[in-house]
């Protein structure tokens, strides 16, 4: 397990499934309420993804890195965008199904979205794999504990990179 790491819980307007909990996979609110946090500048960024909004928060963004800690944000194709934008030393990752089919099938699998959901899922999924090159690494998402090992590989590489050692080099040069 990787220290000094952190999972952002995004916002959602979208109903929750049967086995999530409010604070744990999303925090689950309101059209309403979600439009106030837009409008009070709340997101870090914030899009409509298969007719639901989502949204992350900026505070946790804030403080969590002010404290040292690395966070991976679950964000789609245009919320990474944003990130990128927005967060010049943010990396991106896109991991890929290894096949449109195998998309599908874990889709209908997991059994949580209506036949009208898994459709609209399905319907953006082409446009939404062509994105992978807008990405820093791409990681195909066929067997979970390589899958696993490969994004932990990429957090430390980056990690080590010379920008993010800087204070630490400088340091020891005053030794």
């Amino acid at each position: 397990m990787l220290d000094n790491l952190s999972y952002s819980v995004s916002f959602t307007t979208r109903a929750p499934r049967q086995t999530e909990v409010d604070g744990r996979e999303y925090f689950f609110v309101s059209c309403e309420t979600f439009d106030e946090m837009v409008g009070a500048g709340e997101f870090l960024e914030w899009a409509c993804v298969h007719g639901n909004f989502y949204g992350t928060s900026k505070r946790q963004i804030i403080e969590e890195t002010a404290a040292g800690v690395d966070i991976i944000l679950e964000v789609d194709v245009q919320g990474a965008a944003s990130v990128r934008q927005l967060l010049m030393d943010s990396v991106s990752v896109f991991i890929l199904p290894p096949s449109y089919d195998v998309l599908r099938q874990r889709l209908i699998a997991r059994g949580t979205d209506s036949p009208q959901e898994l459709e609209v899922r399905l319907r953006n999924a082409p446009e939404e794999l062509k994105q992978y090159s807008s990405f820093d690494y791409v990681i195909i998402n066929d067997e979970i504990d390589r899958a696993a090992a490969q994004l932990a590989s990429i957090i430390y590489a980056e990690r080590a990179r010379c920008m993010r050692q800087e204070p630490l080099v400088r340091s020891h040069q005053q030794v």
